[in-house]
């Protein structure tokens, strides 16, 4: 535990034994929050309102972070659910990619959100996200993998039939859910997630400083 606190927030003591070897805050230069839409999975946009808009906000904290989602402008009592995963299926302009495989890669179940009868919703949850998200297993070969991005999908197909969808997708508990309604984008010049605040573009493609 300590470990990990020391590398998400720094120490004082150990700053303060360091302090001759470094200007006053060159150890953190790690941002405290940012705020990044979430743009419409164009296909869908009938489907969730017009108007619908999605802003998340994202707190680093200590020894977790938090993610405030909110929701306004969308039909109502439309229920969704909230992943973490590896890929965008959208450009940086939020049109969508020509050269999406059609798989988002690895994908973390986060949480349910819900719209009111006005159409507005909100959901937050509290666990790893700035820089260092990421899942592993090492019995299918799957290395450490991050997912800087964030979106969500409906969680009835029926809700998503009007705009031609068939079918389902895995996206929920059931693993019966809709499309993809809502999405990150990845940043122009990096191509990564939103969630990754400190990007290495000394390589190429760019990492993420943990």
């Amino acid at each position: 535990m300590s470990c990990l606190h020391f590398k998400r927030t720094g120490v004082l003591f150990a700053l303060a034994a360091v302090s001759f070897l470094a200007p006053l805050g060159a150890a953190d230069a790690k941002v405290t929050s940012t705020t990044f839409a979430l743009h419409v999975n164009p296909p869908f946009r009938a489907c969730v309102g017009q108007n619908a808009k999605a802003v998340a906000k994202v707190t680093r904290g200590g020894i977790n972070d938090v993610l405030v989602l909110t929701l306004s402008g969308f039909k109502p009592n439309l229920d969704f659910d909230l992943f973490t995963i590896q890929q965008s299926n959208l450009l940086a302009n939020g049109t969508v990619d020509p050269n999406f495989p059609g798989n988002f890669g690895l994908a973390w179940y986060q949480s349910d959100v819900r719209t009111d009868a006005n159409g507005a919703g909100t959901a937050t949850i509290r666990t790893i996200l700035l820089d260092q998200i990421f899942g592993f297993d090492p019995a299918k070969n799957l290395a450490p993998t991050n997912t800087f991005h964030v979106g969500f999908w409906f969680n009835s197909p029926k809700d998503a039939a009007p705009c031609n969808f068939q079918g389902f997708t895995p996206f929920n508990g059931e693993h019966r859910a809709g499309p993809n309604a809502f999405i990150s984008v990845p940043n122009p010049t990096t191509k990564l997630g939103p969630l990754c605040t400190d990007p290495n573009t000394t390589v190429v493609p760019a990492r993420c400083h943990p």
